[in-house]
């Protein structure tokens, strides 16, 4: 299994859309795509967040990046020109208890 983690740092007055956009819109939309098995989105503290995407396999990872994530990135930077920074990494889980 594999982890596809975006750590977001968002300006204060843009966090309550950014907390809305990504429950209702951004994280569905990437679990749609069916490269994921399970999400998940956290605070830990104001303005801090961060999105854990877990994908079955390497090949699901690939597809996703190739496939959807431009279009995705793009919508969401049309709806947050500025104000926030995003740090994207990729993890090998290498065991899970």
């Amino acid at each position: 299994m594999l982890t596809y983690e975006i750590t977001a740092t968002v300006r204060p007055d843009l966090c309550d859309s950014y907390e809305s956009y990504m429950r209702e819109r951004h994280i569905p939309d990437l679990m749609r795509t069916g490269a994921f098995a399970a999400a998940s989105f956290s605070r830990s503290a104001a303005g801090r967040y961060r999105i854990r995407y877990e994908a079955r396999t390497r090949e699901d990872l690939d597809k996703y990046l190739a496939e959807h994530a431009p279009r995705l990135r793009q919508h969401f930077n049309d709806t947050f020109p500025s104000g926030i920074e995003l740090v994207r990494e990729e993890w090998t889980v290498l065991e899970s208890w």
